[in-house]
């Protein structure tokens, strides 16, 4: 299961990173990020150890997506060192976030 992270935790679990770090942006309200729920949940446990996948709830976070301009969920973005290195908006495959993952994060 992805951990949840917050606006007040954002910057220690995620930009401080010793690993590579995904995030999932979404909302309850949302039906393409429902659908992502499980495919998220799966790569959190599959990448354990390599990169962090965690979500965030952009209704009870604002700052955060805010911060990284994001005007549609659900949006992903994978971090590395503290930095963007890839983002992805609207629903996509568990297979193309794996290659995103194998690339820009562990290659």
């Amino acid at each position: 299961m992805a951990a949840q992270v917050t606006d007040s935790n954002f910057e220690a679990e995620i930009i401080e990173s010793k690993i590579p770090a995904l995030v999932d942006f979404w909302a309850p309200w949302c039906g393409p990020c429902r659908a992502m729920g499980p495919v998220i949940d799966e790569l959190a446990a599959e990448y354990d150890g390599q990169v962090r996948i965690v979500k965030m709830n952009v209704d009870e976070n604002p700052g955060t997506p805010s911060k990284y301009g994001i005007r549609a969920i659900p949006t992903i973005i994978l971090f590395k060192d503290g930095e963007v290195v890839e983002q992805v908006t609207g629903a996509v495959s568990k297979s193309s976030i794996q290659d995103m993952i194998t690339k820009k994060a562990l290659g």
